[in-house]
């Protein structure tokens, strides 16, 4: 197993799922039972696909009996043409495809159909935004920042249109009026 397979591995187990009232919890469950069977079906796509699973799979996490929860799911190895590369699971699944160049990273990364968010991490900050800004995504986060709910939130391509959040945000809720015609200032 390489090492960013290792450490995913790692950080994946070791997350505290439990109820979202409790303050230790990291992860709570999915928001109902179809999204938990999507989930699910999602990841059984991942392994029939040949995807490596590395932690993680099908079914509840260990100890927990009842309830959506999914277990952190850690996937290496996966091609672009997998299900899992190219859909928003919107569960606790991490999918690794790996590239050789920024170039190959960026292209992977904008050939989806979906655009929501976009995570980018480095050392070299002016790189990292360089990376970002060819990204076509609705928000690129550079080296995992906390939340920022004064930035505009949405995706691009079948992520979605408009934005929440932020001035952005603020300008849905507005009524736009154009005046058209000749003689009109």
């Amino acid at each position: 197993m390489n090492d960013a397979a290792q450490i995913a591995r790692r950080a994946a187990q070791a997350y505290r799922l439990g109820p979202t009232d409790d303050p230790a919890t990291q992860l709570g469950p999915l928001v109902n039972a179809n999204q938990f069977k999507r989930v699910q079906a999602l990841i059984q796509t991942g392994i029939d696909e040949g995807a490596r699973l590395v932690t993680g799979g099908t079914g509840r996490p260990d100890g927990i009996g009842k309830g959506y929860y999914a277990r952190p799911t850690v996937f290496a190895d996966v091609t672009p043409e997998m299900t899992i590369a190219h859909e928003e699971i919107f569960g606790p699944v991490l999918s690794m495809i790996p590239y050789d160049s920024e170039e190959q990273a960026i292209e992977i990364a904008n050939g989806t159909d979906y655009g929501l968010a976009a995570y980018v991490q480095s050392a070299d900050v002016a790189r990292a935004r360089k990376v970002g800004r060819a990204l076509r995504a609705g928000g690129v986060h550079l080296n995992y920042p906390p939340a920022d709910f004064g930035a505009p939130f949405g995706g691009y391509k079948r992520s979605g249109n408009g934005r929440e959040w932020g001035e952005a945000g603020l300008r849905e809720y507005l009524e736009t009026k154009a005046l058209v015609g000749y003689g009109v200032d």
